[in-house]
């Protein structure tokens, strides 16, 4: 079976009229998506993120009239760039799944999708498939994190991942010796995701606490935590310095990475009176920070 699909630029300024005018002309589905690079940071709290340029794509049965549909979009001055495609029909969880190969981070963490042999069946490999919470290895953030886990020694460590995601970070401590791991989040989904991933790699539960903020056992962590691992990003990373600094150890490791170049600076001057900061990699405009407590 075939498909149509409308695709129409426009601006954030008339994004929501024009998604309402699709699913009024009998679009099954809208997707919105930034058609200029352009990031979505921090948003305020109750705000809709947009990017400035949009590409709008309303999604047709094969046997719909698109030259009605057309009229209705030149009520609202966005037919000029309005096209009509005829997708075919695919199989599109196998479409999806051939493109997700393993990715090698350092020199011994591999993260391997489900369906496929670990290149390596010696290195560390994790199990982990695209889910519910961000968290694949696919971002410059979460690969410079396990790149550093990577290079570090973890035998019999205490760890904390705060703002855990899909644990990938934290599951990925654990398998690299790694003893105790506290996985925090604020998603439930991601709380999910993580208890469903430990338990595709085979983590022992009696190492793994996951939980959301303030329902942990704060006094069996705090000033005992060889390495406190947070991406997620500058507001967040800055608001919770006291709290990440807490959990650690003297001599213990913290890692800081969802951070732009811009916004580095002033992270390392706020955590400066509890430890100093350094840059431990960038990719791109993404930065990974990381210190140890004296």
């Amino acid at each position: 079976m075939s498909w149509l699909q409308l695709r129409i630029d426009c601006g954030k300024d008339n994004a929501e009229s024009l998604e309402c005018a699709l699913l009024q002309a009998g679009a099954l589905s809208v997707t919105l998506e930034d058609r200029e690079d352009e990031p979505l940071l921090e948003p305020a709290v109750g705000a809709t993120p947009l990017w400035k340029a949009i590409r709008i794509t309303g999604l047709f049965a094969a046997d719909t009239d698109m030259d009605a549909v057309l009229g209705a979009m030149t009520k609202l001055d966005a037919r000029s760039t309005a096209r009509v495609e005829i997708l075919e029909d695919k199989d599109w969880e196998r479409e999806w799944m051939q493109h997700y190969e393993p990715m090698r981070f350092g020199n011994r963490v591999w993260i391997c999708p489900s369906w496929k042999e670990p290149p390596e069946p010696d290195a560390v490999n994790l199990l982990l498939d695209p889910g519910l919470a961000f968290g694949t290895g696919t971002h410059p953030t979460t690969a410079m994190c396990l790149t550093a886990l990577d290079g570090m020694s973890l035998d019999g460590k205490r760890v904390v991942d705060f703002g855990c995601g899909s644990g990938i970070l934290g599951i990925a401590a654990l398998r690299l010796g790694a003893t105790e791991l506290l996985a925090v989040d604020n998603d439930p989904q991601a709380l999910i995701a993580t208890a469903d991933n430990a338990a595709r790699n085979g983590i022992d539960t009696d190492k793994l606490d996951i939980k959301l903020p303030g329902n942990f056992a704060s006094q069996d962590w705090r000033g005992s935590s060889d390495l406190v691992l947070a991406n997620i990003l500058a507001g967040p990373l800055a608001a919770l310095s006291e709290e990440l600094c807490d959990f650690l150890a003297p001599g213990g490791q913290l890692v800081l990475a969802g951070l732009l170049d811009t916004q580095v600076e002033a992270l390392i001057e706020h955590y400066a009176p509890r430890l100093s900061l350094l840059v431990l990699q960038q990719q791109a405009e993404w930065v990974c920070l990381g210190g140890t407590l004296a």
